[in-house]
């Protein structure tokens, strides 16, 4: 990717992994579907079964050669997020609630400004956090052994 390119990258990204969300240009106009991978690096994001291709695959060691038909990462400007209210596209913005906690929620005309729900799949961790101490793990008595004390300054280093 040349420099051009890299300046032009969305730094704010609206739309997450598992958004509902329509295509707004393109073969698929009107259509709606679910977020499958975003490709931050190009801007682009795979929509689950919409932007069809035929990729012709060489016949290769261990796998098959033919035609086959995969999805086609789509242009982020190219798809807009559901209202979860009203079910047309909107526009996104973000919103504090009261309780500090950052949410975003749907704007624009015909919008109902209710919360748009973070996708269950983004709270599924990929690998789970182990249970049991592993040979590089810290034990507990040690981390909370307390070695400074700011009172007497014991525990300070002598410089």
């Amino acid at each position: 990717m040349g420099w051009k390119a890299a300046e032009k990258l969305i730094r704010h990204w609206k739309v997450v992994r598992g958004d509902n969300v329509m295509i707004i240009r393109g073969k698929d106009k009107g259509e709606t579907g679910t977020i499958k991978r975003v490709i931050r690096s190009q801007n682009r994001v795979i929509v689950e079964g919409k932007n069809l291709v035929k990729k012709h695959i060489k016949q290769g060691q261990g796998h098959e050669g033919g035609i086959l038909t995969v999805e086609a990462p789509i242009h982020a400007s190219n798809v807009q997020v559901l209202d979860p209210v009203t079910g047309k596209p909107c526009k996104i913005g973000h919103k504090y609630l009261e309780d500090g906690t950052k949410v975003r929620v749907s704007r624009g005309i015909g919008s109902s400004g209710s919360i748009i729900p973070r996708p269950e799949i983004l709270m599924i961790r990929t690998t789970p956090r182990p249970t049991v101490l592993g040979p590089k793990d810290t034990p507990m008595d040690l981390v909370l052994e307390k070695t400074y004390d700011a009172k007497t300054g014991r525990g300070m280093p002598e410089l």
